[in-house]
């Protein structure tokens, strides 16, 4: 890869903010920068830089925005291409610390197991067993034979597949894990390869999906008859979703399918981003922010995946949502209604009104989930 020096102007990191679409970091960020400072013999190749910011965080992204970076170093590329800036170039903040994923307890999450598991494509992924409340007494000096054959003594087992901010340890997640634990539930949280302590490989849907997919399998040989749930959130949901249906092809499926904080498809969540109505009017903004996206295989096409999952769905949607409209999770709900098969199980669709101020994350603060799962 060809690098070069040049100046990168605020205006550009301000339009990337538009795709800072899942929180507070890593956003997925597929931009065109002009090249104005290059040098002559680059300019012949390319008059744009294309920059692929996945892993980047929002801190970051934000004083790209307020302050002009000289000496910035930006991949330059041809036509229809890509690349990712290198993580140690980003001095990308994590939180929690890695060193903290091993030690869930000081977390807030005692009577959990971390651990590794390696998938058949060779991709390490940090997991988590939070345990139910019934089993907390039993856990004391527990090992890891007992965590695995507690997953098959009846009480439900969630497996939760996170957004595209933080790890499996994000506070908010934290927050969830400890609600479903308290209502007898079993949660197996994981990062996806890139995120927390999951091996360093290069995130494309299909990886995040193919991870998915393996840790699916490797829940539900070892849940027996106990009923297992899959749990998706903001970019997790379009994670799931995809992997069930993938995994429906293969005759599997979850008892259910809980969808929080939906969008229908990614090509949608780019333009109806609150960040984008800044931008979205402009002749060139489809081709520069939101073609890219399909172009380098990032559909997240829940809208179609869902069309071959059989499983009950169930959607969470607040309504003061900043980060996936409301109305794209009802969008969702509408296309599903269409296209599900007519042996599949109900679909629900459940509204958090915006008065509670529930936000992107916090719906798991709500009196009303509970019994919306149960």
């Amino acid at each position: 890869m060809t690098y070069a020096k040049g100046f990168a102007y605020p205006w550009s990191y301000a339009i990337a903010l538009i795709l800072n679409i899942f929180g507070m970091a890593r956003p997925i960020i597929i931009l065109k920068v002009p090249n104005f400072h290059a040098p002559a013999e680059l300019r012949a190749h390319s008059t744009l830089y294309y920059v692929d910011c996945y892993g980047i965080s929002s801190m970051k992204v934000w004083l790209l925005t307020l302050i002009e970076i000289e000496q910035s170093v930006l991949p330059v590329t041809t036509e229809k291409q890509c690349f990712g800036f290198q993580k140690e170039d980003l001095l990308e903040v994590k939180w929690p610390r890695i060193e903290h994923l091993r030690t869930p307890d000081k977390l807030g999450l005692p009577a959990t197991r971390n651990y590794y598991i390696t998938t058949d494509e060779g991709v390490t992924l940090g997991v988590w067993h939070v345990l139910p409340a019934s089993l907390l007494n039993d856990s004391v000096n527990a090992n890891d034979t007992f965590y695995e054959e507690a997953l098959s003594h009846g009480e439900p087992v969630i497996l939760y597949m996170h957004g595209n901010s933080g790890s499996r340890g994000s506070p908010h997640r934290v927050e969830l894990y400890t609600l479903l634990r308290n209502m007898n539930y079993h949660v197996i949280a994981f990062d996806y390869r890139s995120y927390g302590d999951s091996s360093p490989v290069s995130p494309t849907e299909m990886g995040v999906v193919a991870d998915g997919k393996y840790m699916f399998k490797w829940v539900q040989e070892r849940t027996k008859t106990s009923p297992f749930y899959v749990w998706g959130h903001s970019l997790g949901t379009g994670v799931s979703s995809h992997a069930l249906s993938l995994l429906a092809q293969e005759g599997k499926k979850a008892d259910g399918l809980i969808l929080e904080s939906p969008f229908n498809n990614l090509r949608d969540e780019l333009k109806e981003h609150p960040f984008s109505k800044l931008y979205n009017y402009l002749p060139w903004f489809e081709f520069f922010f939101v073609d890219p996206v399909g172009e380098n295989q990032l559909l997240f096409e829940t809208d179609k995946h869902l069309g071959i999952i059989k499983s009950p769905v169930l959607i969470l949607h607040a309504e003061d949502d900043m980060v996936v409209p409301y109305q794209l999770g009802r969008r969702l709900y509408n296309t599903a209604i269409q296209i599900r098969p007519k042996d599949a199980g109900p679909i629900k669709f459940v509204t958090f009104e915006k008065r509670h101020k529930y936000g992107h994350k916090y719906i798991c603060r709500s009196p009303d989930l509970p019994p919306a799962i149960l």
